[in-house]
């Protein structure tokens, strides 16, 4: 079986876009976190090594990915609804240390330069507002991955300030619960 192209029968999915669905990762899935975490250009801007191990992957899921969801939080696996392949994740993760609600993604390089990103996290913004009430969302990217920072301010964030994280320079927007 090709991993990129699995989605568990038991799947929780989160929402659909018109291109994308975004569910719950399982721990079935640390073969897909493996595929994306391994390859060093996808990784390059955030601050982690390469993953040598599909056991690294299931530990990365089981506690850092799998502790969000009683919170309705979390990072979601991003399918093409064309053919049901992974093409990476985005979503909403709580940051205790900062107390904040985090927007990230992350995709495979075959799918850069596709829109994804851009369609999966304005979705995940509009869950986060309309569906989990949340006041404030911030995004972050470091200064040299223009591509995300692109992703941030096409989906409407507004840069608030930069900053240093894990020793690397970064930008930080902000996304605010629209007023009615």
């Amino acid at each position: 079986m090709n991993c990129g192209f699995f989605i568990p029968t038991t799947m929780q999915i989160i929402f659909e876009t018109t291109r994308l669905i975004l569910r719950q990762f399982t721990l079935d899935d640390a073969p897909l976190i493996y595929q994306l975490n391994q390859d060093p250009e996808v990784v390059k801007y955030v601050h982690e090594p390469p993953l040598t191990s599909v056991d690294q992957a299931q530990e990365i899921i089981a506690n850092i990915i799998l502790p969000q969801y009683p919170n309705n939080l979390g990072r979601w696996a991003i399918h093409l609804k064309e053919n049901n392949a992974f093409a990476g994740w985005c979503g909403l993760k709580y940051r205790a240390d900062v107390d904040e609600i985090d927007l990230g993604y992350r995709l495979m390089k075959s799918y850069w330069g596709k829109g994804i990103a851009t369609e999966a996290a304005t979705h995940s913004l509009n869950y986060g507002f309309q569906n989990l009430n949340l006041k404030t969302i911030i995004g972050k990217a470091h200064i040299d991955n223009l591509a995300s920072i692109g992703v941030l301010e096409k989906i409407g964030m507004k840069f608030i300030s930069t900053g240093m994280e894990d020793e690397c320079p970064i930008k930080i927007y902000s996304a605010s619960q629209p007023r009615l």
